[in-house]
């Protein structure tokens, strides 16, 4: 091995990085080798996120048509489907969490290195973006908190298949109860109807709530900005 291959002070290792990432960046340099990168982290965990969906409206749909298939069936199979839909959503919130850490990377590299490239008569959005991004390379840490993640996919997906299976709920005790009416036919078990029909009220009410209610997001998405400053005049 050569002197100049051996170098004790490290001087050469403190300036390992230095020149990788130049103003005069094109499609060959590191900078678009790492926005490649994260595009594929996060197109693979945004494919996480639809299939946990696809494995729900699966399910959903086949304890439906089992429910409604004979009026003998028990209507609390409904209700095992709206536990399994919260189940979904939990898997589902805490996978976004996930995709967020690569999308808020991919996104921190479009404002403040493409869209000033594409138009460089335009500030940069964010001076700071190299520390940031640097800082996170260094401690990947989670932005999103999970009550976000929860009204996110909500607001997406789950409140409509939510708003679907309760209503098929409130169908299956009423037009199609075979004991009695409601809300007694709403009993579970030795547990009243009334006490059923107000659980599966709160709970829906809940997901209505944590869906909607203004906040301030930590979402990087492209669209979210926008959300936050209209909610912010308000």
């Amino acid at each position: 091995m050569s002197d100049e291959e051996f170098d004790p002070s490290g001087e050469r290792e403190r300036g390992l990085g230095a020149g990788l990432f130049e103003r005069d960046m094109g499609p060959s340099s590191s900078m678009a080798h790492l926005y490649r990168g994260e595009v594929h982290r996060m197109t693979r965990w945004r494919e996480r996120l639809d299939r946990t969906t696809n494995w729900a409206v699966t399910v959903i749909a086949a304890i439906l048509t089992w429910a409604f298939s004979d009026p003998t069936n028990p209507h609390y199979l409904v209700l095992v489907g709206l536990v399994t839909l919260a189940v979904f959503l939990g898997i589902e919130a805490h996978r976004y969490r996930g995709f967020d850490v690569w999308r808020s990377r991919v996104r921190l590299v479009q404002q403040n290195v493409w869209a000033h490239g594409l138009d460089p008569s335009t500030a940069v959005d964010d001076e700071s973006w190299r520390r940031k991004l640097s800082e996170d390379y260094r401690e990947p840490t989670l932005k999103v908190p999970f009550e976000e993640a929860l009204a996110h996919r909500l607001r997406r997906v789950y409140l409509a298949l939510f708003s679907i299976v309760t209503g098929a709920w409130v169908i299956r005790v009423t037009a199609f109860a075979q004991e009695g009416s409601w809300p007694e036919s709403a009993a579970i078990g030795m547990v009243p109807g009334v006490v059923v029909t107000a659980v599966v009220g709160l709970a829906y009410l809940a997901a209505v709530v944590v869906a909607v209610r203004p906040r301030a997001w930590h979402s990087r998405s492209e669209l979210r900005r926008c959300e936050v400053d209209d909610w912010r005049e308000t």
